[in-house]
Parts: structure tokens; sequence; C-alpha cells
């Protein structure tokens, strides 16, 4: 993974690959997308399934006003990591194109997939993705 970490709402920062998730789930968000409005039920979902199993997911927010992103946050809500990186180093670091785009790691850090877009459509190919990805040993 190109970059170690972001910030968070506080400035302490968010790592992207923290060496104790067994998987993590790396998605990049903006306030005014619109698929993201449906990625982060899901995503609450996925970690509130699977985060005993090892998997950990972090919202890196892309939005130039953290207000913005709060005011997105607030109509619906996370249950997950949350960084948040205005200048948008990060996503392009990973070679975001789109919004949302998500990045699959492995406990090493390695990228095991990468996804651009959200819709429903993708919702069952993802879990299982993330499902076994969690079963390699």
């Amino acid at each position: 993974m190109p970059i170690a970490s972001v910030p968070s709402a506080d400035g302490a920062p968010v790592p992207l690959h923290d060496g104790k998730a067994k998987v993590t789930y790396v998605d990049f968000w903006a306030s005014w997308c619109g698929p993201c409005r449906q990625s982060f039920p899901w995503m609450n979902r996925m970690q509130a399934k699977y985060g005993a199993q090892g998997l950990r997911i972090v919202a890196v927010n892309l939005d130039a006003s953290r207000a913005d992103a709060q005011a997105f946050l607030k109509e619906v809500p996370a249950s997950v990591s949350l960084g948040f990186d205005p200048k948008g180093d990060s996503a392009r670091r990973v070679g975001v194109r789109t919004i949302p785009s998500s990045v699959l790691l492995g406990p090493d850090g390695r990228v095991l997939m990468q996804h651009s877009g959200f819709r429903a459509e993708d919702e069952a190919d993802l879990e299982a993705r993330i499902a076994a990805a969690l079963k390699t040993p």
C-alpha cells in the first residue's frame, strides 16, 4: 500500500493497514457521492458481521471541507474507522479514479482487490471476496 495512514477528525493518524487486522477494506468516498449513501450501511454491516474474524474497514473522505463530510455522516452514520484526506493524496497514490473506490488489503498490506463504484449488485461479490480473504491462512 503506497500510503501508510490518513488523518482522523482530530488529526491523529488512522493507519490504512495496522498489522493487526487479517483483512483491511479501505473505501474512498465523498459527501456528494450518491453511491456512498448505499455503501456506508453495507460497510457498517460488514464490519459488524466480520469484525471479530479480523476485518477492519477504513473509510477515507476526500471532501475539501471536513464540514461537508461531517454533515454527510450525521445523515449516514458510520461504525467503521474514518480518515480525512482533503487533498486526495492517498487516493492518488492508490490510483483512485472514481468515487467511491475501494481496496482490500491482506494482513501484509498487499492489495488483494481494487473496486470502482458501488451498486447494490456489487454487495454479494464484495462480501464474498472479504469472506474468502478472511479464510485464507
